[in-house]
């Protein structure tokens, strides 16, 4: 049966169960394509079962693969709310086709005097004269083509006038948030195009390249201050310096209240950022977060990083970044040291994005079921191994109380409201991988989730990707299976 503190947050903050974020300040895109709900199958509960652990040897810190890099030097003005930014950016084309042109998204730019554009030179230092600057778009056409591996350089000054908002990018009088603050150029599709797709009410709409950051920034004008990013920093005087690489990437919050805590999951440091209101439920936030991280990183493979920073957030939402989780300050609020509360569930949905969105990404708005519902999923594996008594809780509290439906496959565009996509995306697509674990079996299952993670490491993989590596691994018929949740197959 559902715990009364569960139920009082699903009615109050329906928003949360999803565990990433949900609300955008923009309306959606037009729906597509047609999407007619189906009923949930009857699924029975997985059973916990003895894994075996994934390859243990670390995640190589350079990938060999070739990298874009970012380096950004911020000035932040915590009061006045300006960021001054100066970046210098070495974009490299790890396609097989020559660009004539190089795009960056600039998401502060939709906000109303959110973004003013100082210089855009060349790494000579020559200005750039013939771009142009439309919503969030910046494109500008190259002076020769860019072949196949070779790499290209521009400079940008600007300076963000940040917007009053409880959201990740944003300030309020609690929390001032940086995540999408710098231009940064989207990946691009197997056809050629740039990977671009409109906001929407909820869900995300962005997808990213992995890259290296070299970022500098200092705190201008302030009080004490306490910040919180994507990797730990070098701290030099009231400057921090950072390096976060291989990343799709990096995202810092500021706080005159934060309140640290570290402890260490196996070889990575796991710090822990929240407001002074309710201790009782700090500890937890940072151990359930630590507690994922080791689970993870034995059933799927070693988590890339030096370091995983959790947040408590002033929005109501988690949120996923690479290196860096918000949890919302209502888990935090409403936490009464029961495993069966959204503080944990979201922990270990945040973590688990760090295998699903960090180490694999996707197209977020088209296809947002490849991370959603694996993390959602996720969870299933983190009560099992930390807390195997209450596997029947997550899947009546989680799932089966819902009574979802909706199509697994459904766009972000789509969704009649928060919860038609939240049960279609999250909750079906997690039945639809309970379902698959058992047609396959757990050994197999697993084999295939490794190797999905494998291939595709720090690559972006799409729905054809994931069937066409799951046909490898099963002779079991998954016809019927994947009809009754997918309306595209």
């Amino acid at each position: 049966m559902k715990p009364i503190t569960a139920i009082i947050i699903t009615l109050c903050f329906g928003i949360l169960i999803s565990g990433c974020n949900t609300g955008n300040q923009v309306s959606s895109t037009p729906a597509r394509v047609s999407n007619t709900p189906l009923a949930a199958p009857a699924t029975e509960n997985v059973p916990a079962a003895t894994v075996t652990p994934a390859d243990p040897s670390p995640v190589p810190e350079n990938p060999a693969l070739p990298l874009s890099k970012y380096a950004l030097s911020a000035e932040l003005d915590y009061d006045l709310h300006v960021l001054k930014v100066d970046e210098q950016l070495s974009y490299i084309n790890t396609s097989e086709s020559e660009l004539d042109e190089l795009l960056l998204l600039i998401e502060p730019n939709s906000y109303p005097n959110g973004f003013t554009l100082g210089a855009l030179t060349w790494e000579n230092g020559e200005p750039i004269s013939n771009y142009s600057l439309s919503d969030r778009e910046l494109l500008i056409p190259l002076p020769e083509n860019l072949l196949p591996g070779n790499t290209i350089g521009i400079i940008i000054t600007f300076e963000l006038n940040l917007p009053n908002q409880n959201a990740p990018y944003g300030y309020t009088d609690r929390q001032t948030n940086l995540g999408d603050w710098y231009p940064y150029v989207p990946p691009l599709t197997p056809e050629g195009g740039w990977l671009v797709r409109e906001e929407a009410f909820l869900g995300e709409h962005l997808a990213y390249d992995m890259a290296e950051f070299t970022v500098e920034i200092q705190l201008a004008n302030s009080r004490d201050l306490v910040l919180a990013a994507s990797s730990t920093p070098e701290i030099d005087g009231d400057i921090y310096r950072y390096h976060h690489t291989p990343a799709r990437n990096f995202v810092w919050t500021v706080s005159h209240l934060y309140l640290e805590q570290e402890t260490q999951a196996g070889d990575v440091l796991v710090k822990s950022y929240s407001f002074p209101y309710h201790p009782q439920a700090d500890g937890p936030a940072l151990e359930e977060t630590a507690k994922a991280l080791k689970i993870f990183n034995e059933l799927f493979g070693p988590y890339p990083h030096k370091a995983l920073t959790v947040v408590e957030a002033d929005f109501l939402d988690g949120m996923e970044y690479d290196g860096l989780i918000f949890l919302s300050h209502a888990f935090y609020d409403y936490y009464t040291g029961d495993p069966r509360s959204n503080l944990t569930i979201i922990a270990a949905h945040e973590v688990a994005h760090q295998w699903w969105y960090g180490l694999v990404g996707n197209d977020q708005a088209l296809e947002p079921w490849l991370d959603e519902a694996l993390s959602t999923f996720s969870e299933i594996y983190f009560y099992e191994t930390a807390y195997p008594d209450l596997t029947d809780w997550w899947w009546e509290n989680r799932i089966y109380f819902h009574n979802p439906q909706g199509w697994v496959d459904s766009t972000i565009y789509e969704a009649a409201g928060f919860y038609p996509y939240r049960d279609a995306v999250y909750l079906r697509g997690a039945l639809f991988l309970g379902e698959l674990r058992d047609l396959m079996g757990e050994e197999e299952y697993l084999e295939f989730l490794r190797a999905y993670l494998e291939k595709f490491r720090y690559r972006q993989a799409s729905g054809d990707d994931f069937f066409s590596l799951l046909s490898e691994y099963t002779s079991a018929d998954l016809s019927g299976t994947i009809g009754t949740y997918f309306s595209r197959r």
